[in-house]
């Protein structure tokens, strides 16, 4: 299960914070979120990564087509920054 807790938007910045495993389904609801929020004009995204516990190859294609779209990736858990080097790597 994926909780996507309500956002938080300062200035021209919109957190969202994650908790909980990126994976099946749970993926394309975070896609949502995010395209929502990236919608909005001039709004830089950012996600809290601090309570997520997993990330399935879904979620990483996912999170390197955020990275490429200039999300921030905020609070890494050690789990999910060590899955999150190949998507660094990549920029």
């Amino acid at each position: 299960m994926l909780r996507i807790s309500g956002t938080a938007t300062h200035e021209s910045t919109t957190t969202l914070k994650l908790e909980g495993q990126v994976r099946g389904r749970w993926v394309e609801e975070l896609r949502r979120a995010c395209a929502e929020a990236l919608g909005r004009r001039e709004t830089r995204l950012v996600l809290d990564l601090e309570d997520v516990s997993f990330i399935d190859s879904v979620g990483l294609d996912l999170f390197r087509e955020l990275a490429s779209r200039g999300v921030v990736f905020h609070n890494c858990s050690l789990f999910a920054a060590e899955q999150l080097k190949a998507v660094a790597n990549e920029r």
